[in-house]
């Protein structure tokens, strides 16, 4: 006798662009995800659909709710979409997830261009909200943020045996490409810059501090955010590990050590959640 376990559904990957038209115009630009959990054993074991969501209703409502609540950041955006979607009848759970792909003015002779844009590369901003019969849960963050460190980072005092050819190192480079959500136990007044501030914080953090290992550098990163942002709860924290390797230039007869090469596979890769201590 089968029975059926967790399952979800929803829309993946809508793509909405919105222009908010003004003296300079502003380019909003997203990838939205919707997932529903709840009551819809009947459509898998009967074929009963009675109680689906269509997920092209989801698309659409996704379009619909754009003009009035897609006038600030994404996390109340965000927010408006969970809410709507958890007063469907079978839904128990609702969750919107949005990455905020960034365009910024072309410069001219005259300053910034109030309707010419290119699209900028430094990181994706993301935004999650998981609405239930409790309330709302938002999670904001980034991904795509690639930074190294060209010194002070170092990995050494791990066990070796039989299968271990790396070699202690002190100093040595460090590059990944970071991952980062944070749990906002308040709203702020002002969404953007409670995430600029945070991303100013994760940044300033990683470029002070002396790395012991990849790890130790979470921990450092996510402690000064917890610091200076109060409303904030936890911070979760995905970083690989972007290997740089020296290139052995001896036999060209050359010295090495300032030569690399960059690899992208296999790679570390190091998670895990910072929270406030009860």
């Amino acid at each position: 006798m089968s029975e059926l376990g967790a399952n979800r559904y929803g829309k993946q990957s809508v793509r909405l662009v919105r222009i908010v038209r003004g003296a300079t115009n502003r380019v909003r630009d997203l990838t939205v995800d919707i997932a529903l959990e709840g009551g819809f054993e009947d459509a898998f074991v009967a074929g009963d659909n009675a109680l689906v969501v269509a997920t092209d209703t989801m698309k659409n409502t996704v379009y619909a709710f754009a003009t009035e609540h897609l006038n600030g950041a994404i996390e109340p955006f965000a927010a408006a979409l969970a809410r709507h979607h958890v007063r469907a009848e079978a839904v128990d759970r609702a969750t919107v997830s949005i990455r905020e792909h960034a365009w910024e003015p072309l410069s001219t002779e005259g300053g910034a261009s109030p309707d010419a844009f290119r699209r900028s590369g430094g990181m994706t901003r993301t935004a999650v909200a998981t609405a239930h019969s409790d309330g709302v849960v938002i999670d904001s963050g980034l991904q795509d943020l690639v930074v190294m460190k060209t010194a002070r980072s170092a990995f050494s005092g791990f066990p070796r045996d039989e299968y271990t050819t790396l070699p202690e190192v002190r100093d040595r480079i460090m590059a990944t490409k970071v991952t980062a959500t944070w749990r906002n136990g308040t709203d702020p007044a002002d969404w953007d810059a409670r995430h600029a501030s945070l991303v100013h914080t994760l940044l300033a953090s990683f470029a002070d501090h002396d790395s012991e290992s990849v790890q130790h550098s979470i921990w450092v990163m996510a402690n000064a955010m917890l610091e200076a942002e109060p409303g904030i709860a936890e911070v979760t924290m995905k970083l690989p590990n972007l290997h740089h390797w020296v290139v052995d230039l001896t036999p060209l007869g050359q010295t090495s050590g300032d030569v690399f090469v960059a690899t992208e596979q296999p790679y570390g890769l190091i998670e895990a959640t910072v929270r406030r201590g009860r």
